[in-house]
């Protein structure tokens, strides 16, 4: 028995203040734009975005190039900002730059102010999904600001998008970059089922392929973020080729809270913590995962429209739900009903 631990938690930012200095007609700045103005030329960076999987495709990067002996300073939206990356380089202005690439998760909310020097090397959006609508107002407007990442990138910087979305192909009409996709050539191409990820992308010289026999991780999506995070580290140029990509396949760990096992108990049940899944794709995605077991899942906490449980249990009953669904008040009481359901 399988226990998944989802909840719906982030918390909702007002974007009234922000609004109202951008309309003023002064100069704002953004946090990556301030970091990207300092941070050297010679600093690669790798930037991701999309409505799920930037935390753990930037945690892959991260892992593959400490792998490889390349320094990186991976942060962002992530955890520590850009901005800290640009403070060790004033720190140090005169020695060599502590990091060859940085790698920065960047969420929608980071984009809303346009950038002047903030340019990546490689920008991905690995999805778009309905989320955060309650700021964007609609998916177009949502897929405009995602598609603010690539506003100066030319030439061989490489961009790397999620193939068939309409609203993202009519955002990146009028950008200039070299264009991949994500599930078509040129791109990258995965197999869950063989295990294995092709990639085309003649115009910056990757025709390979990739094994992902050995990830060690929970979760078919992880091919596609072990994939995605492979040719973008391919994209930087920086001499990493599939061959080496391929000795950090089994290295790979997620972040917390995404498909993690927390704990196998005496009675033979697993628990899973899947906390981060915060939307409904997200949710999804991790219970697929669990597909052939038999599960009790935990949903409920606080999604973007207050305390959710109520909401959640009255979608599905009107859905047509057959299974069992209970409401309980508590934390502790959803974890002990649950133990008794899955040892019963």
């Amino acid at each position: 028995m399988w226990m998944l631990w989802l909840f719906l938690l982030e918390f909702q930012l007002k974007a009234t203040g922000l609004a109202c200095l951008l309309q003023s007609g002064k100069r704002v700045m953004s946090e990556l734009d301030f970091a990207a103005q300092v941070i050297p030329r010679s600093i690669k960076i790798l930037a991701v975005t999309g409505t799920n999987g930037k935390s753990t495709v930037v945690t892959f990067v991260g892992q593959m190039l400490n792998h490889l002996g390349i320094e990186a300073f991976v942060g962002g939206n992530l955890g520590n900002p850009l901005s800290e990356a640009a403070f060790h380089c004033i720190a140090l202005p005169s020695s060599k730059p502590k990091f060859q690439v940085a790698v920065v998760e960047v969420s929608s909310y980071q984009m809303e102010i346009p950038n002047k020097y903030f340019c990546p090397t490689v920008s991905v959006v690995l999805n778009l999904t309905p989320d955060h609508l309650e700021r964007h107002k609609t998916m177009k407007n949502y897929a405009l600001t995602k598609c603010h990442l690539f506003s100066h990138m030319v030439n061989t910087k490489l961009g790397l998008l999620p193939f068939g979305n309409q609203h993202l192909n009519e955002a990146i009409k009028g950008h200039r970059f070299n264009l991949a996709w994500i599930g078509a050539f040129p791109g990258v191409k995965i197999d869950t089922e063989a295990k294995t990820a092709s990639f085309e992308v003649p115009a910056v010289g990757v025709v390979s392929q990739l094994q992902l026999h050995n990830m060690k991780v929970m979760g078919r999506h992880n091919y596609h973020n072990a994939a995605v995070a492979a040719l973008s580290v391919l994209g930087l140029d920086i001499g990493v080729d599939v061959e080496a990509l391929n000795s950090t396949i089994e290295i790979l760990r997620t972040p917390p809270h995404r498909m993690q096992i927390v704990h196998r108990d005496i009675q033979g049940v697993t628990w899973v913590d899947d906390s981060k899944a915060t939307n409904l794709e997200a949710t999804c995605t991790g219970l697929m995962d669990l597909k052939g077991h038999k599960c009790v899942i935990l949903l409920g906490g606080q999604a973007k429209f207050g305390y959710s449980g109520v909401l959640i249990w009255k979608t599905l009953v009107n859905n047509g739900l057959s299974i069992p669904c209970f409401a309980v008040a508590n934390m502790k009481d959803a974890v002990n009903h649950a133990r008794r359901m899955a040892t019963n």
